[in-house]
């Protein structure tokens, strides 16, 4: 039987962390194993900074933490194939890393930064489906909003919309979490 994969996605400040967080306790409830929590955020300012440093003091401090902005799959196979008991993982947040990606890659053409980002969404779905612990993976809804007057902006709308599909295809679970309340949109009978 595989491992469950749970997409959580929403709004900002809609409650989805939270709700994330309370799933893989709820995954990990059987294991002896250390819950992974892989951030994606980046201090760029003194906000920034304050928001990260809220997320780490609001986590267990038993969880293992990966720091890493970019190279998401990369990172996160070598701390699953590392020895040591790793549990449910959570990935807070797919739009953050993807605005990373996007970032690094600004200069690039559309063409080249779409063929990077969904490559890099591709090996992070297979590092997922193909892990023995259950995920936990927390995204923002773009498809709500306005569309950026910006054309980056518009383009991270437009990939994120994508890969959000992707992961949502690949989830046992989905639930979009509005004002704190998560509402199950799939879930698929574990076998």
């Amino acid at each position: 039987m595989a491992p469950p994969i749970c997409l959580v996605i929403g709004g900002v400040r809609s409650g989805k962390s939270a709700f994330a967080e309370n799933k893989v306790v709820e995954f990990n409830s059987l294991s002896r194993n250390s819950v992974l929590y892989v951030a994606t955020g980046v201090a760029f300012d003194e906000e920034m900074e304050d928001r990260i440093r809220r997320h780490r003091e609001s986590r267990p401090r038993d969880w293992l933490t990966l720091d890493e902005p970019v190279q998401l799959a990369e990172k996160l196979s070598h701390m699953l194939g590392e020895a040591g008991g790793i549990g449910a993982v959570i990935i807070d947040s797919i739009d953050v890393w993807l605005a990373n990606l996007l970032m690094k890659f600004q200069t690039e053409d559309r063409l080249t930064q779409e063929q990077i980002v969904m490559a890099e969404a591709d090996r992070l779905l297979r590092l997922i489906t193909d892990a023995c612990q259950p995920f936990v993976i927390v995204t923002s809804e773009v498809g709500l909003g306005l569309v950026s007057p910006e054309l980056l902006g518009r383009r991270f709308q437009d990939f994120l919309g994508t890969v959000n599909q992707r992961i949502a295809t690949v989830a046992t679970e989905v639930y979009l979490v509005i004002a704190g309340i998560p509402n199950k949109m799939k879930s698929t009978p574990m076998e």
